[in-house]
């Protein structure tokens, strides 16, 4: 990416038009998690007046704004996309929004599958004004097919898996990054899709990756995140019974070639999102991760991140409970109760791969 457009340093405006919600509005609620000191507006004329926090419970002190010129007050350098649409495509509506933006010199972010850097007349307007229209899900150029180079790291590779898709990956990998920052070891974040490459600056949306490529595009995530760090965390995408994503899922097992994972799931869900699909029982996932792992690098899923937004906490520690029993491992969900327990098991296990 253009280095002038690293998010961590600008005065971000998030744009979620009557979508902002906790499951409506992904990317705006991760960078109001992640980024709460960048983020100094977002637009959504349906809750204009509030607060962030009366909409999402995080991002205290944040307004919500009807328009993108109410937001200017607070000076931003960068428009944000905050929502991921069905079939990632930029609402007609809001073409205009990002005009009114670049011509006032703001950079544009977005995690569309429409890649905007490819819009002739957004990049004449950027150019014109300076600004960097960075496509966060638009993948490098010569990605090569795995060679099995990810096993000879010296770093620690943790690899995310989960359930289902939406299960909390991305915030699983990322609290537990920042927490074994925290204990002393220099550990890294390798993200996969457009959120987690919004947040931590840099990574590979596997998704926008053809499929001949996933796994080497995997390879190249850790061979560049494992470089100078003791650890790296590996953003997993989908899950092996999804329907539509288990080939992703996969790829970034094979290509990744973790030292162990980390499984993510969410008690209350029954069925595979949007499928009427079950899902198996979670000894019974963990076992078809380590079977499929085994043949090209034996990796063990060493602790459970449990996403139990929509429960009490009465229901969130009974679930945390009855997963440790069930599987012996330890389990916890990393926003409400830390991530001390699963940053141990990697603890654990560090020394070992040393």
């Amino acid at each position: 990416m253009d280095q002038r457009a690293q998010p961590g340093a600008q005065k971000i405006v998030v744009l979620a038009e009557g979508s902002l919600g906790i499951l409506e509005s992904k990317t705006a609620t991760v960078l109001v998690r992640y980024l709460p000191d960048n983020v100094v507006a977002v637009v959504d004329s349906e809750n204009a007046g509030k607060d962030v926090s009366d909409v999402l419970e995080i991002g205290e002190g944040i307004p919500v704004v009807a328009s993108l010129s109410e937001a200017l007050k607070f000076q931003p350098t960068m428009l944000a996309i905050g929502i991921s649409p069905p079939g990632g495509e930029l609402p007609k509506a809001w073409r205009e929004v990002l005009c009114e933006a670049i011509d006032h010199k703001m950079h544009v972010m977005s995690g569309l599958h429409q890649f905007l850097s490819e819009d002739s007349e957004l990049i004449k307007r950027a150019s014109r004004h300076g600004t960097v229209i960075w496509d966060v899900r638009k993948p490098p150029s010569g990605l090569p097919v795995a060679t099995c180079k990810a096993d000879d790291v010296n770093a620690t590779v943790v690899l995310t898996v989960g359930a289902d898709c939406r299960v909390g990956k991305m915030l699983a990998g990322i609290e537990i990054t920042n927490a074994l920052r925290g204990a002393g070891l220099n550990a890294e974040f390798g993200a996969t899709g457009q959120n987690g490459i919004m947040v931590w600056g840099w990574g590979i949306a596997i998704d926008a990756v053809v499929s001949d490529f996933t796994a080497g595009a995997a390879e190249r995530i850790v061979l560049s995140g494992s470089q100078n760090h003791d650890v790296l965390i590996v953003e997993g995408q989908g899950s092996l019974v999804h329907p539509g994503y288990s080939g992703v899922t996969l790829s970034l097992l094979h290509g990744s070639m973790p030292d162990a994972m980390i499984f993510c799931h969410q008690p209350s869900r029954k069925t595979v999102a949007r499928y009427s699909v079950p899902l198996p029982p979670i000894n019974d996932l963990i076992h078809q991760y380590e079977m499929l792992a085994n043949p090209i690098k034996p990796a063990k899923v060493i602790g459970i991140a449990l996403n139990c937004f929509d429960l009490t906490e009465f229901e969130a520690l009974k679930a945390i409970k009855n997963a440790e029993d069930q599987t012996g491992l330890p389990a916890t969900d990393v926003v409400r109760f830390g991530s001390g327990k699963l940053v141990d098991a990697v603890q654990k296990i560090h020394p070992a791969k040393r």
